[in-house]
């Protein structure tokens, strides 16, 4: 299975859950049968005379005259004319309208009428910005804007690498994402809800659409991976003068390293300019590979100092790149134990040289750079049924690993409990699995600052949100009540829906429960009641 090609791009939605159905066909009233006069007639009105026949029996002769005709008339009301039937006035149903229904992956199929509305009741923030070309990962960068912040309308930059037609249309793009306002609500908010929208600046949830800025840099081949240099929390843009780094997985085998700062200077100043010839050529890039292609990339540490770089590739070869003062050096000799395509990588957040690899081989492998030989593992995990295309080390409980398969299933594991290479001990089993996507994995990753709660996204097109934290009542337990299909876990808070081949996704680290996700159809920026 190809893990990342370029698909036409088609706008859609984003929805979330609940989910509404709406039909393009429902019932109609059946249309009432009046008389020719018309409903809106009176039903009691006789020939009264027009002005022209009041003049008409002025000229005949004297008031008599007309008083005499005036009185013919008014008995021909109740003699002569026949009374139009009167209908009875058409009273509302006092029936209330049944209320939307929330769609269920895996529950619920939409009917050949049938679309899905978003309810934006249950989010936040919520924004889709299309682009020019699939940007099938990406990474965020940090900001001077704040940690923490809570304030709208937001401000977001990202990293992203294309997937165009033709190799020298490619590029590496850095976006400024602003004007994201909060989710107009259409009533339905509690007394709470309302009282916190007062206490809100008034441009706070304006109907506005936000808008997307870029810089460019040229980049020859479809970038596989992007990923920004990691720094610490609380910690300032690095200045001008220093390098901000990128790294790019090009899918001709070459893994890319660029000074991004200065593209970030020219979205945040107006007139800034910079050396775009120096700006467009790699502060280096690692041949170790071959062209043997890739899309295991992960940085380690925050200083130039002791930066850096893991990268796998379809060879099972995983090489390390290191920064000193005077530059990177990519290391010869590579890290081999796995036996088929490494999908992803994760330094340890808390040992220096600690990081965990999966791969198409179905397994989990942790690694200690240290080791003589670079075949040596620490420790191994049997993963999954299928390959394992995604894993995330948890920052806060650094014990704790979440990993996703090609087969849809997401499962927690303990790294306490991980087994020795070529020991005889039974295989470790997983704290938690959940078996909730219906296709492959294709991104997971924990959030920053909350230690249970992890994002998720599948090929069938869901973005989804965890929490471990959450237990089902022992009232609850066996029940179900939605109709057929499996059953909806405790622990998924939310599913996003909308966006079509959902590739990676990651939470804002400096705007809490945010979340951002790409697709072939573009970029999306939502933040949910859920976290």
């Amino acid at each position: 299975m190809s893990k990342r090609t370029a698909t036409e791009l088609e706008p859609t939605k984003s929805i979330g859950a609940p989910f509404q159905k709406a039909s393009g066909s429902g019932q109609r009233r059946e249309n009432v049968t009046v008389d020719e006069m018309g409903e809106f007639e009176d039903a009691w009105e006789d020939e009264i005379e027009s002005d022209e026949d009041v003049v008409d029996a002025e000229a005949q002769g004297e008031d008599g005259a007309l008083e005499h005709t005036c009185e013919c008339i008014d008995t021909d009301i109740f003699v002569g004319m026949e009374v139009d039937e009167v209908l009875p006035a058409i009273e509302e149903s006092e029936e209330p309208q049944p209320a939307p229904e929330a769609f269920i992956p895996g529950h619920h199929i939409l009917g050949k009428d049938e679309i899905l509305e978003p309810d934006d009741s249950v989010y936040i923030m919520r924004h889709a910005m299309n682009v020019n070309w699939p940007c099938l990962s990406f990474d965020v960068l940090r900001d001077n804007l704040g940690d923490e912040r809570q304030r709208y309308p937001a401000t977001t930059y990202i990293v992203g690498g294309t997937q165009a037609d033709t190799a020298k249309n490619n590029e590496l793009i850095v976006y400024k994402m602003s004007s994201l306002h909060k989710t107009q609500k259409d009533g339905g908010m509690s007394v709470a809800e309302s009282e916190d929208e007062e206490d809100d600046d008034d441009d706070d949830a304006l109907d506005e659409d936000a808008v997307l800025e870029h810089k460019t840099i040229p980049h020859f081949g479809g970038v596989n991976r992007t990923r920004a240099q990691p720094l610490p929390t609380g910690s300032p843009l690095p200045p001008i003068s220093q390098p901000y780094h990128v790294a790019t997985w090009a899918e001709t085998g070459k893994v890319h390293i660029w000074n991004v700062r200065p593209l970030i200077e020219a979205l945040e100043v107006p007139g800034y300019a910079y050396n775009k010839a120096q700006i467009q050529t790699p502060v280096f890039t690692i041949n170790s590979h071959g062209r043997a292609e890739g899309f295991a990339m992960d940085w380690a540490s925050s200083g130039l100092s002791s930066l850096r770089l893991l990268t796998g590739d379809v060879h099972s070869k995983i090489y390390l790149t290191t920064a000193s003062p005077s530059g990177f050096t990519a290391l010869a000799q590579p890290f081999l134990s796995h036996t088929s395509s490494v999908e992803d990588i994760q330094w340890s957040p808390s040992e220096p040289t600690i990081f965990a690899s999966c791969s198409a081989d179905r397994s989990i492998q942790i690694w200690d750079v240290r080791s003589k030989g670079r075949k040596s593992v620490a420790g191994i995990l049997s993963a999954h049924e299928s390959d394992v295309n995604v894993i995330s080390w948890n920052r806060t409980t650094t014990y704790l690993l979440v990993s996703g398969g090609d087969e849809g299933g997401i499962k927690t594991w303990d790294l306490r409990n991980v087994k020795k290479k070529g020991s005889s001990d039974p295989d470790p089993t997983p704290v938690a699995h959940f078996s909730w996507h219906s296709q492959p994995i294709t991104s997971i990753e924990w959030h920053p600052t909350e230690d249970s709660i992890f994002v998720a996204s599948g090929a069938d097109d869901q973005v989804t949100i965890w929490d471990l934290a959450v237990e089902q009542d022992t009232e609850e337990t066996g029940m179900d009540d939605t109709p057929g299909g499996k059953e909806v876990p405790p622990q998924l808070l939310f599913v996003h829906q909308g966006q079509k081949d959902v590739k990676e996704v990651h939470w804002h680290p400096q705007i809490p429960g945010t979340v951002v996700s790409t697709a072939s159809d573009g970029f999306n920026v939502f933040k949910t009641i859920s976290v």
